[in-house]
């Protein structure tokens, strides 16, 4: 454990693909939210939530957990046919983070494991100094949304976004980004769609 660590958790997806609030689909009879919430207190010793309902799921968390509300940039009105994205709730909750480096996590990863991202976590001193995050890599690039990031990226996200940008690969393309091995990548395994949900569930009982 480090004392170098804040946790964001993006809960600000309107959930389309699946057709209900992935945050509190129940696994094992734990929401999902509040099971991805408990394993990244496993690992950071802060651990904030950002979405534009806090009132949905302030019930299901701990006090200690914090909310930062995900509000739409100027211009928008949350209809618009352009993706807000994952990447303007992080950069809204990075502007919060006092910690060297930030833990970030989608709410739809049921298969987290906490042993992996408790030995990845203790391996961060030794990162290098010009990477901005330590990520896995896909066979599409980066894997943005369960992985570490220097708080000191903001300025260069903001800008990104500030043009428009709403793409995490194209912006991690314009900085160098450590690799961290993956055991088991069954780990990234994301709820997206009732598809997802019925294979974890099947596999589970």
């Amino acid at each position: 454990m480090t004392n170098h660590l804040t946790a964001i958790v993006l809960a600000g997806g309107k959930s389309s693909r699946m057709g209900r609030d992935k945050a509190l689909i129940p696994i094992q009879g734990v929401p999902l939210l509040q099971l991805v919430c408990r394993i990244a207190e496993s690992c950071a010793d802060t651990v904030c939530v950002v979405t534009p309902w806090q009132e949905r799921y302030q019930h299901l968390l701990l006090s200690t957990i914090e909310f930062i509300k995900e509000v739409p940039l100027s211009g928008e009105t949350g209809s618009e046919q352009l993706p807000h994205g994952p990447i303007i709730g992080f950069a809204q909750a990075l502007a919060y983070v006092q910690t060297d480096w930030v833990l970030l996590l989608a709410c739809d990863l049921p298969k987290l494991r906490v042993e992996v991202l408790q030995e990845w976590t203790n391996a961060l001193d030794s990162v290098e100094g010009e990477a901005i995050a330590a990520l896995v890599p896909q066979a599409k690039g980066w894997e943005p949304l369960c992985g570490f990031y220097r708080r000191r990226c903001l300025p260069s996200l903001v800008e990104y976004i500030n043009r428009g940008g709403r793409s995490f690969q194209e912006w991690l393309k314009q900085h160098p980004v450590q690799a961290l091995p993956l055991p088991d990548p069954e780990m990234l395994f994301n709820c997206n769609t009732q598809d997802d949900l019925f294979r974890f569930q099947s596999q589970v009982q």
